[in-house]
């Protein structure tokens, strides 16, 4: 069984507004002309109810100053069965004195198909102008989605093309369970209260579009909201699911730039730092301004050596853990690149030949900590035959550095050091036919070895 409900969905542009003493507020009217309206409320149907709501709301806000009005009607051309999921028109667009053409409108319609929310929603956002003004869209309906839509991802979608908005659901008969589906919508009234539907009728002619926004302090080692330029994402907090991203900024006067984001539902706020910080539980307040505090304090890692007068340095990475924790890899940075990193000891494993590890690695409050590199030498390797063997740093206790490939012609960069090569021809069946080769690598100079002498 269907029922009757009024979305009434309220939007505040994103923009910054320019000063204006009486704003312009746009009214997009979304009329349910679905089949299902036919069904009788009381002693009239659905649609003679909805009609007659409409009219006294557009009566109503036609004696505010500085409104124009837009009708989009769904459900109305295309006969059920089959009906049609993209059966949603915008009949009226946008214009000054165009009330008694809607009202026509409004009185031609005749119940016809089936009721696609989710698309009509998600079209009206492209019924607006622009995002300059007020936008409102008051969508007159009579049952749940019908065309397997998510009225909560239209929402998401308006918020997403600079339509912000709050609705006011008004529904008949609704089970407990059923408005529940509508608690990601809005808030709920019942259609047989007079009195509810008298205060929002107050509040749309008043103009009460009161602007929800917050702002995100990424706080230094000192509490200061100074840190920015970090990617930011917003989580529901309760389902995990993606809301908003944004790159934080500061905006001329150094403040922490305003989001204008939904009261709904409770975020779960993440700075993509590294390692990342958060804010759970995260509630903001329909109208007001919320402030987000997260520890963000952040200095930077230079990990660079020069370039070498050959040009034997490769593209190097760096692997980057948390020190005294598990060995999970934070990040993977370049050689010779900057990265801002938490305040706190990092051990890092260079990715050279052979590998160097630095632990405990500091990084303090706006400082750059530079990690000096050697420049590479370069090896190369010849053989007469085919063979096996390996590259070990000819230290104390021998450091095993890398296995040498099969071919014959080979080139490795190593970091300066004594090193030795073993080595067995492919040909040669015993292990008494290893080789041993000494040498010594020196930054930018070549240094070749050959197998066969």
């Amino acid at each position: 069984m269907k029922h009757l409900i009024f979305i009434l969905f309220f939007s505040v542009n994103v923009f910054a507004q320019q000063k204006q003493q009486k704003p312009i507020t746009r009214i997009l009217f979304v009329f349910d002309a679905s089949k299902s309206m036919k069904t009788k409320h009381s002693s009239k149907s659905r649609i003679e109810g909805a009609k007659e709501m409409f009219y006294k709301f557009i009566d109503s806000l036609n004696k505010q100053p500085n409104t124009q009005f837009a009708l989009r009607m769904y459900g109305h051309t295309v006969k059920y069965p089959p009906g049609d999921c993209k059966d949603s028109k915008l009949v009226v667009p946008f214009g000054k004195n165009n009330i008694a053409l809607i009202k026509s409108k409004v009185a031609e319609a005749k119940p016809t198909g089936i009721t696609p929310i989710e698309h009509s929603i998600t079209q009206s956002a492209n019924d607006f102008p622009d995002a300059k003004a007020n936008n409102m869209i008051i969508l007159i309906t009579d049952g749940i989605e019908e065309c397997g839509g998510d009225p909560c991802a239209a929402r998401q979608k308006l918020m997403e093309k600079g339509i912000v908005f709050k609705p006011f659901i008004i529904g008949i008969d609704l089970t407990v369970e059923q408005i529940k589906t509508f608690e990601c919508v809005g808030n709920y009234y019942d259609f047989d209260d007079t009195k509810a539907l008298t205060n929002i009728a107050a509040i749309i002619a008043k103009q009460k579009l009161s602007k929800t926004t917050c702002q995100v302090n990424l706080l230094d080692i000192k509490k200061k909201p100074e840190e920015t330029n970090v990617n930011m994402t917003f989580y529901n907090a309760q389902t995990g699911n993606y809301m908003y991203n944004y790159v934080h900024t500061l905006n001329r006067f150094y403040n922490p730039d305003t989001l204008y984001i939904d009261d709904y539902p409770t975020y779960r706020v993440v700075a993509h730092t590294i390692p990342e910080t958060f804010c759970n539980n995260v509630k903001l307040q329909q109208g007001k301004h919320t402030t987000i505090s997260i520890d963000a304090p952040q200095g930077i890692l230079d990990v660079k050596r020069p370039e070498g007068i050959f040009n034997f340095n490769q593209k190097i990475k760096i692997i980057v853990r948390k020190s005294n924790a598990d060995k999970q890899t934070l990040h993977v940075q370049q050689m010779s690149t900057q990265e801002k990193y938490i305040v706190g000891n990092y051990d890092l494993e260079i990715l050279t030949l052979p590998r160097i590890y630095l632990n405990n690695v500091s990084i303090t409050q706006s400082k750059v900590n530079t990690i000096d590199v050697p420049s590479a030498g370069k090896l190369t390797v010849k053989a007469l035959d085919n063979g096996d063997g390996c590259i070990l740093k000819d230290t104390k206790n021998v450091e095993w550095v890398c296995n040498l490939n099969t071919t014959t012609s080979q080139v490795y960069y190593l970091q300066p050091g004594d090193y030795r090569i073993e080595w067995r021809s492919k040909s040669l069946k015993g292990s008494i036919y290893t080789i041993e080769k000494r040498f010594t690598i020196l930054a930018d100079v070549e240094t070749k070895v050959e197998l066969y002498k």
